[in-house]
């Protein structure tokens, strides 16, 4: 009795679900630091690190590449995208035009749902910050999470999945940089009053004091963590 032949199909779709954990993992790792800026990427060592084959891999990391977090070295392989203040000034610059187009669509937009985002997810940000206090700063995926989904509900009105996508890509982008501004913010009322003013001033439907109110927002871990030089 011969075996049955491989389903094309269903090994597609474990290769794809190999290669989006490997994507997880490993932006989990640059994000949080633990795959540090400039650093080589051989595939021998992350196989070893995640325990994923090598194929899914190499995709992962190609992949990763068009988020900006990897860099593609020819043919020699990949490492980590490095950081600079020129790197976040560019990084803030493609924001705030990315996002002040998806906050202009979705204030234009005025859906009930999207406003009822807006204010479920600063509660919940509100109450996560409350429980732990002075602690309360960037380092644990549930904080990082609901961080992100705050700013994320400012523009999911837009209506445009691709522009939320852009957003959300950009916002990993900055995530390194927002890491270091993090260390040294460890006031937990200022936190939450800074992120009740800018969700205030989105759902007041004003796109010209909201769209103040978010660029100032983005520009501040710019002039935080590079705080030597003025534009």
């Amino acid at each position: 009795m011969t075996s049955a032949a491989s389903d094309p199909v269903q090994d597609g779709h474990a290769s794809d679900t190999l290669t989006d954990r490997a994507i997880a993992l490993v932006q989990r790792d640059i994000l949080a630091g633990a795959l540090t800026p400039g650093a080589r990427l051989r595939i021998v060592d992350l196989v070893e690190r995640y325990e994923i084959g090598a194929t899914p891999l190499r995709e992962a990391l190609s992949r990763l590449v068009s988020r900006g977090l990897i860099i593609a070295i020819g043919q020699r392989g990949f490492r980590v995208a490095s950081v600079s203040r020129d790197d976040l000034l560019d990084i803030t610059q493609v924001r705030v035009l990315v996002e002040m187009e998806a906050l202009r669509l979705s204030i234009a937009h005025r859906a009930d749902t999207w406003e009822a985002g807006i204010l479920a997810s600063l509660h919940r940000l509100r109450r996560y910050v409350e429980r732990h206090g002075e602690h309360f700063g960037e380092g644990t995926e549930e904080f990082d999470a609901l961080h992100k989904a705050f700013h994320s509900s400012l523009i999911n009105g837009c209506g445009s999945p691709r522009l939320i996508e852009a957003v959300s890509s950009l916002y990993d982008q900055a995530y390194r940089y927002r890491r270091v501004m993090m260390r040294g913010f460890s006031d937990p009322n200022r936190f939450i009053i800074s992120h009740q003013q800018l969700a205030d001033s989105v759902l007041s439907q004003d796109f010209a004091a909201a769209s103040e109110a978010l660029s100032s927002h983005l520009r501040k871990t710019l002039e935080f963590v590079y705080p030597q030089v003025q534009e």
